[in-house]
């Protein structure tokens, strides 16, 4: 039975390499800076995933920018945070609007429920309208 989904795609140095346009060395050296992480298969071969030879095309199109290996380190460390950053604003964001929305529902209902009151007697609870008198008043004046 499939569920549906396709394994990930994964790929040995050579075609990493070459997807990514350089030299299969030239990965390990990025490897050994700690630039790139590939998995290793249970024989200790490294195999790419599509998302590293993205990580390698950015590494790649920041050297042709002229960046050195720190540069381009720092680059991607800035990168990772700003991604960080921009989840957290999307779920603090979320957040907001979740208790917006809770807070508009209170509000709305206490809004529906001023127009009664309710009043505890020795016969129970009863609602009467907000605005109806409880206690008529008489209006005596003195002269």
């Amino acid at each position: 039975m499939s569920t549906g989904r396709t394994p990930p795609r994964v790929f040995l140095i050579g075609i990493a390499a070459e997807l990514a346009g350089m030299h299969p060395q030239t990965l390990r050296v990025y490897e050994r800076r700690g630039l790139i992480t590939p998995q290793r298969t249970a024989r200790n071969t490294r195999v790419y995933s599509e998302a590293d030879v993205a990580l390698l095309r950015r590494i790649q199109e920041l050297s042709e920018e002229g960046l050195n290996l720190a540069g381009i380190e720092r680059v991607l460390r800035l990168e990772q945070r700003l991604a960080r950053a921009e989840r957290r604003a999307r779920d603090l964001r979320a957040e907001m609007d979740q208790m917006i929305e809770d807070h508009r529902t209170a509000v709305a209902e206490a809004r529906a429920a001023r127009g009664q009151i309710v009043l505890a007697g020795r016969r129970g609870t009863s609602l009467i309208p907000r605005y109806s008198p409880v206690v008529a008043r008489t209006m005596r004046r003195t002269h």
